[in-house]
């Protein structure tokens, strides 16, 4: 990976596994939004308008340098080596096909806070309405920024409303579990920086105590928010994964990342899904 500055953007190149459409519209992400071939969002407080130009080549707009090490080196996992993962994902047919049709997706390390509250949204809804009561929660509650662009409400900030405060997003039942969430956020009792410091089980049990999160919402935090690449999501994609494809588990080439094969196995199963029911 190298970097240049060129006027107002920073050129990042020689890059390896890095696809950002695949990667910003996988369903792990749901704020980002594309005109023409530039991406945009808001993350970490800030801003961010970025572009492909090649396989090995994003431009990120009016960043710094150092937003870029402090911030998106992070966020887009650009210091972990994914072509190592994937040529171990060759080892087994169907990790191979997925991996191999959707080279480049990565797995985001987003904003603790903005990963659980989004993934409590996210409960037996779809994509369209995640997007829609997230975007009215921003808007509501969160910081303007200008042209259109506002942050994410802070934990602190949401542990202040009731349920009812929230009545505008449409968010239903949704609504007091998120209340819930940012009052032990805010309060400590759940402690994202313990969590990090320990092992997955310990970040299981501390999730699953806010009201409303269970296993799959616990191990999308994980995965999404706080770095655990060893956390397994399962959905209804994944239960058919697992039913269809491993029924005695995942391969052992599937681990220690055992995150990033579910996100490529359900990008894939989704989209093969699609294909044949069009």
């Amino acid at each position: 990976m190298k970097i240049k500055k060129d006027e107002n953007s920073l050129i990042v190149y020689d890059l390896d596994c890095i696809n950002l459409d695949y990667t910003l519209d996988c369903g792990q992400s749901f704020r980002w939004e594309k005109n023409e071939n530039i991406w945009s969002a808001v993350a970490f407080g800030k801003k961010i308008r970025i572009e492909q130009k090649d396989e090995n080549t994003l431009v990120f707009y009016n960043t710094s340098e150092e937003d870029f090490e402090n911030f998106w080196k992070n966020y887009f996992d650009l210091e972990r080596d994914y072509s190592v993962i994937i040529a171990r994902f060759q080892n087994d047919k169907f990790l191979k096909e997925a991996s191999n049709e959707y080279y480049g997706i990565r797995v985001l390390n987003q904003e603790p806070w903005e990963a659980l509250c989004s993934f409590i949204i996210s409960q037996n809804n779809n994509i369209p309405r995640i997007k829609g009561i997230i975007k009215r929660l921003c808007e509501s509650f969160g910081e303007d920024l200008g042209d259109g662009f506002f942050t994410f409400p802070s934990a602190e900030k949401l542990s202040t409303l009731t349920p009812e405060d929230l009545s505008s997003l449409r968010a239903g039942f949704r609504a007091k579990y998120i209340i819930d969430a940012a009052k032990k956020v805010t309060s400590g009792e759940t402690d994202f920086e313990k969590i990090l410091a320990n092992d997955i089980s310990f970040g299981r049990e501390s999730l699953m105590k806010i009201c409303g999160v269970g296993p799959k919402v616990a191990e999308c935090c994980l995965l999404y928010g706080l770095k655990k690449a060893d956390a397994f999501p399962v959905d209804v994609w994944v239960k058919r994964i697992m039913s269809e494809l491993y029924e005695k588990g995942l391969p052992e080439c599937a681990y220690p990342e055992i995150g990033i094969a579910q996100q490529y196995l359900f990008h894939w199963r989704r989209n093969v899904d699609n294909k044949l029911t069009k």
